[in-house]
């Protein structure tokens, strides 16, 4: 799932709270832990089939699991990240993965629907905590090299979510829903290496003492203007996250439903769809700040309108490609947009960040719940039709304004 950046104090003062030199093995084993901890995250979706067998759950009650678990790291992550920005609390990383792994553990024993949503509620606070923090732990190991400890960081993260369901296809589906407590492995690793991370975060901070600093040559943009880029930035963010939701958590239904496919043959596909979501995040922030993040989001959105549209009336062999080209070239956007929104309100990378995250969780839960309602009632073929024509709002980007205090804007 999911990285971010999330604290304004180290966005700002970069280079006054940071050791000299990268130090590697932190950035990797944050990487590491944020792997670890969305591959849990991304397990949840793959068993949605399992669990609607299992509970004899409607296409409604899917997508409301999905809401609870993501509008729980919507609503806490920014609050998360403001406080953290203020009073950093390292030993929150080991804190909040020992909430994912109760959550796993109800998970895997519910017995009834509403244990499910308490199991999703659970998971969700435990990514709301570890995010804000982590993303503050890969600036702080960066020694200055932000962009690179950030990539790591964040493919940490997409390689976590395209592993989980291959993992769940492999273990929990065959296996049965009880067999979802291997992940507690998985969740212990995990705490002994962010233990480790809160450790040597602790050493650091009190060697390198804060200091908030906000460039004095950064521009500020007139309200108006302000009011713009950040409302096409929303519109944005509604059509990426609207139509990534409908492939992440609806797409091994659609492939079960129009081709018959097994619930193994159809997460290995999704496993495909997420790794080209991880490549396309690799490799766009580089490409940013090469031609601009202006120009990143207009070949991210028109780029990929074609193969959307072309989907939903592809055979099995085109379905497969154009699901991963939309997503390889769509992912590309989203560092674009945090780093242009941050760009845009200098001195406040903490809470734009925050609200950027926020909300991407937020859309996300809430397309699932609706996009599910909608499949029981028109068909999840019609859901994939329809959502076909998002990209197509990328065509807004015409209205951001050009950021000038940038050169890469």
């Amino acid at each position: 799932m999911s990285s971010s950046i999330k604290s304004e104090a180290i966005s700002s003062g970069m280079h006054s709270n940071t050791p000299q030199k990268m130090t590697v093995h932190i950035v990797f084993a944050i990487a590491l832990a944020h792997c670890l901890n969305d591959l849990i995250q991304a397990s949840l979706p793959a068993i949605y089939p399992l669990l609607k067998e299992n509970f004899t759950l409607s296409f409604a009650q899917v997508g409301l699991i999905s809401l609870v678990f993501q509008i729980t790291a919507s609503l806490l992550q920014p609050w998360v990240g403001f406080y953290t920005d203020k009073h950093p609390k390292p030993y929150l990383l080991p804190i909040g993965m020992s909430v994912t792994l109760c959550g796993i553990v109800l998970l895997a024993f519910a017995p009834s629907f509403a244990a499910l949503l308490l199991a999703a509620a659970l998971i969700g606070v435990g990514s709301s905590t570890f995010h804000p923090e982590a993303s503050r732990v890969a600036r702080l190991a960066s020694g200055g090299k932000f962009g690179t400890a950030q990539s790591a960081f964040q493919v940490g993260g997409n390689s976590g979510s395209a592993i989980g369901p291959l993992l769940a296809a492999a273990i929990i589906v065959p296996s049965g829903q009880a067999s979802a407590a291997w992940l507690i492995l998985i969740a212990l690793f995990a705490i002994v290496v962010l233990f480790k991370i809160s450790q040597w975060t602790v050493k650091t901070t009190i060697a390198h003492q804060q200091k908030k600093s906000v460039s004095s040559t950064q521009i500020q943009l007139p309200r108006s203007t302000l009011i713009t880029a950040l409302t096409v930035i929303c519109f944005l963010m509604f059509a990426k996250f609207t139509y990534i939701s409908s492939i992440s958590n609806y797409y091994t239904f659609y492939l079960m439903d129009k081709f018959q496919l097994s619930l193994q043959q159809s997460q290995l596909y999704l496993f495909a769809f997420l790794g080209a979501v991880a490549l396309g995040t690799f490799v766009g922030g580089p490409i940013g700040d090469r031609i601009g993040r202006k120009a990143v989001i207009w070949v991210s959105f028109m780029g990929m309108a074609p193969f959307a549209l072309m989907m939903p009336y592809a055979n099995l062999l085109w379905t497969c490609i154009f699901a991963m080209l939309a997503g390889l070239i769509m992912s590309s956007a989203f560092s674009a947009m945090v780093v242009y929104a941050q760009e845009a309100m200098p001195g406040r990378v903490g809470m734009v960040s925050g609200m950027m995250f926020g909300l991407m969780f937020g859309i996300s839960g809430i397309a699932a719940a609706v996009l599910g309602y909608v499949a029981d009632h028109q068909g999840i073929a019609w859901v994939f039709s329809f959502t076909s024509y998002l990209p197509l709002l990328g065509l807004l980007t015409f209205f951001l304004p050009n950021l000038h205090g940038s050169s890469k804007a």
